[in-house]
C-alpha cells in the first residue's frame, strides 16, 4: 500500500472523517483486563491487545506516556508534548493525545479509561500541552514529553514504531535508547572509574544477566545516566542493595512498558 495511503505512515486514511468515525466507535467499544498487553495469536503481531484504533498511534503512545511517568517516578503536574511526522498530522484523528495523556497517567494500554483521558486529567488536575515541531531525523511517530511533578521533571524523546512497540531515542538530551521491553534500570549518578564494572558485577553476583547496556555523561567526573535491560524481572530490595554498595548512585528507577 502506499506510505500515504498507510495509517503508520504518514497520515492517510486515519485522518479522513470516516476514518475518525471509525475511531469514535472503536474507542466507545469496552474491553476487560488489564496489565500489559500480551500477543495471543500471529494476527497480534500487527499490534498488541489494545482500546484504541492504532498500535503505532494509539498503543505506541500509551506505552511512551507511561515510560515518561515512571520515569518521573511522582504524580505528574503538567505535561507538553511536542509531535512530529505523521504524530503531528493525525493525533487527533487517531487518539494519540489522548493515548499519551493516558500513559503519563499510569493507564495500560488496555485501559478502558483511555477514551476519557482528558476528563481523568481534568480531575487530577494535570494541565497539558500539545504543539507540532520537527524534533530532528527521527521515525515519522515521534514525541518529545516534558513531564513535571511537584519535586522533579523528566524529558524523553520516543518514537513508536509500529505494533505497540517503542524506543526512548533520548533521555534528558543524552541520546539513550532503550523500548522498556525488558525491566529496565535507569541509573543517575556521577562519572568515575570502575562504577559500571561495579554494577555489572552485583547484578552478576546476584543471578541477573543483562541484554544491553548504555552509558551517557555530561563530562569527565559529572552527572551521568546509565541504562541497563536485565532478562529477569528484579526486586525492590536489588536496587536498595545496588545504592548500598555503590554510594555515587543518587536514583534508580525501574521502567517497564506496560
Amino acid at each position: 500500500m502506499p506510505e500515504s495511503l498507510r495509517e503508520t505512515g504518514i497520515g492517510g486514511l486515519a485522518g479522513t472523517p470516516t476514518g475518525q468515525k471509525l475511531k469514535e466507535q472503536i474507542l466507545s467499544k469496552k474491553t476487560s483486563g488489564d496489565g500489559p498487553a500480551k500477543y495471543q495469536s500471529a494476527y497480534e503481531i500487527i499490534g498488541p491487545v489494545m482500546v484504541g484504533p492504532s498500535s503505532s498511534h494509539t498503543a505506541g503512545a500509551v506505552r511512551i506516556g507511561n515510560i515518561a511517568r515512571q520515569l518521573l517516578h511522582e504524580n505528574p503536574l503538567y505535561v507538553e508534548f511536542s509531535l512530529m511526522g505523521s504524530f503531528a498530522e493525525t493525533y487527533q484523528g487517531h487518539g494519540t493525545d489522548l493515548a499519551l495523556l493516558a500513559g503519563v497517567m499510569g493507564l495500560s494500554t488496555m485501559d478502558d479509561d483511555i477514551p476519557n483521558a482528558k476528563k481523568i486529567a481534568e480531575q487530577n488536575g494535570l494541565q497539558y500541552k500539545f504543539t507540532k515541531r520537527v524534533l530532528g531525523s527521527y521515525h515519522p511517530n515521534t514525541v518529545l514529553v516534558e513531564l513535571e511533578g511537584r519535586t522533579r521533571r523528566v524529558k524523553i524523546l520516543a518514537s513508536s514504531l509500529g505494533g505497540g512497540k517503542v524506543e526512548v531515542q533520548e533521555l534528558e538530551g543524552y541520546p539513550l535508547k532503550f523500548s522498556g521491553e525488558r525491566p529496565t534500570l535507569v541509573i543517575r549518578h556521577n562519572d568515575r572509574k570502575g562504577v559500571i564494572a561495579e554494577l555489572s558485577g552485583i547484578l552478576y553476583q546476584k543471578g541477573f544477566n543483562i541484554a544491553r547496556m548504555a552509558n551517557e555523561r555530561s563530562k569527565m567526573n559529572g552527572p551521568a545516566i546509565t541504562v541497563c535491560e536485565i532478562d529477569n524481572n528484579i526486586e525492590e530490595n536489588v536496587l536498595a542493595l545496588l545504592k548500598k554498595e555503590i554510594p555515587i548512585i543518587d536514583e534508580i528507577v525501574l521502567v517497564q512498558t506496560k
